[in-house]
C-alpha cells in the first residue's frame, strides 16, 4: 500500500511539473509573456495585447503540443526497445527506422535534379517532406518485420536494424556528394529537427496515430513485464514471444517513423529518458513505468524546446543540439555503469 501511495505521489508531482513547464514553455520565447497573460489566453479572457494571443495561439501552443507527443512518442519507443532486446543502450532508432525515413527526405531533396519542375514546390514544402519521411520509415518497418519473420533470434533483428541504418546512411552519403550546396543545406536543416513546423491539420494525425499505438500498447504490458527475466523465462508464463515481438517493433516502428517525419530526427530522448524514469519511479513494471515514461518524455522535451528558444533573443538553436546536450552525459554515464544495469 505504501508504495501504492509512493507511485501516485510520484505520478502527482511529474504531472504538476508537466503543467508547469508547459507554461513555461508558452511564456519565454523572443517575446517574453507573463504568466497572467497566458493563462488568461489559454482560459479565452482578453489579454493585455492581442498580439500575445497570437503568438500563443498559432505558433506556441502547436509547438508544445507537439514536443509533447514527440517526447512521450519517442521515450515509450526507447523504453519498448530497452525491454525487448534486454540492453540499456538500444533506443527508438535501432531498427533503422529513422534512418529509412532520412533517406526518403535525401531522395527528394538531394535527388531533386532528376524530378520535374513541378516537383520542386512539393519537395521544398513540410507536406511533400513529410510524405517522402513517411514512406522511408515505412519501406525500411515493412522490411525488419519480414526479417522478423523469419529471424527467431531477437538479438539478430538488433543487429539487421542497424545494418538497415548503416545501408541508409551510405546511400544518402553517396547522393549528398553529388548534389549542390543549397539542396545539401536544406536537407541538413532537416535533421536538426524542428517542432515548430506543425499545424493544427498535422498534430491531429499525430495525436490520433500515438492514440492508436497506446492503445495496441495496453495489450503487450503483462509479455513485456515477463520480457524482463529473459524469453525462456517469458514462454514459461505461457507468453507468445512472436506477437509480442511484433507488435512491439509495429508500435515503435509507426511511432518512430511518424514522429521522425514530422519533427526531423530527434536524438538521445528515447535512449536517455527510460533510465532517468527508473531512477525516479524505481520500478520496472510497464503498468506504472510506461506512463511515467510518456510524462517524463514530454516534459524534457519541453525544457528542450524552451531552452532552444533562447529567451529574450531573436535566435533558435536546433532542438537535436539541445536533447543531445543533455542525452550524452547520460549515455556515458550508461557505458561506465554498463556492467550493473545489464
Amino acid at each position: 500500500m505504501n508504495k501504492i501511495n509512493s507511485y501516485r505521489i510520484n505520478f502527482l508531482i511529474i504531472s504538476v511539473f508537466l503543467i508547469f513547464f508547459v507554461l513555461i514553455n508558452l511564456s519565454l520565447g523572443s517575446v517574453n509573456i507573463p504568466f497572467k497573460s497566458v493563462i488568461q489566453t489559454l482560459t479565452g479572457s482578453n489579454t493585455p495585447k492581442e498580439s500575445w494571443q497570437y503568438i500563443i495561439l498559432d505558433y506556441r501552443l502547436p509547438k508544445a503540443i507537439t514536443a509533447i507527443l514527440v517526447g512521450a512518442g519517442l521515450s515509450i519507443s526507447g523504453l519498448l526497445m530497452q525491454t525487448l532486446f534486454r540492453n540499456p543502450l538500444a533506443g527508438p532508432f535501432v531498427l533503422g527506422i529513422s534512418s529509412g525515413a532520412s533517406l526518403g527526405v535525401a531522395l527528394l531533396v538531394l535527388g531533386i535534379s532528376v524530378f520535374s519542375g513541378s516537383m520542386v514546390g512539393i519537395a521544398f514544402s513540410n507536406f511533400g517532406i513529410s510524405i517522402a519521411a513517411s514512406i522511408g520509415s515505412l519501406l525500411v518497418l515493412s522490411a525488419v518485420m519480414v526479417v522478423a519473420r523469419k529471424v527467431k533470434n531477437t538479438m539478430s533483428i538488433l543487429i539487421i536494424g542497424l545494418m538497415f541504418g548503416s545501408f541508409t546512411a551510405a546511400i544518402i552519403s553517396v547522393l549528398a556528394y553529388f548534389s549542390p550546396a543549397e539542396k545539401l543545406q536544406q536537407y541538413v536543416f532537416w535533421t536538426f529537427g524542428s517542432l515548430g513546423n506543425l499545424g493544427w491539420s498535422e498534430i491531429s494525425i499525430l495525436t490520433i496515430i500515438s492514440l492508436l499505438c497506446i492503445g495496441l500498447l495496453a495489450t503487450i504490458i503483462k509479455p513485456l513485464n515477463s520480457l524482463l527475466l529473459g524469453e525462456n523465462y517469458a514462454i514459461s508464463l505461457g507468453v507468445n514471444i512472436k506477437k509480442t515481438r511484433n507488435t512491439t517493433l509495429i508500435i515503435t516502428g509507426i511511432l518512430t517513423g511518424v514522429i521522425t517525419a514530422f519533427s526531423g530526427p530527434i536524438a538521445f530522448i528515447g535512449l536517455a529518458v527510460p533510465h532517468l524514469t527508473k531512477l525516479i519511479i524505481k520500478t520496472s513494471n510497464h503498468r506504472i513505468l510506461l506512463p511515467a515514461v510518456a510524462i517524463i518524455g514530454a516534459i524534457i522535451m519541453l525544457i528542450s524546446d524552451t531552452i532552444a528558444q533562447l529567451p529574450t533573443s531573436e535566435y533558435t538553436l536546433p532542438i537535436n543540439a539541445v536533447t543531445s546536450l543533455f542525452g550524452a552525459p547520460i549515455v556515458i554515464w550508461l557505458l561506465i555503469r554498463k556492467r550493473s544495469l545489464s
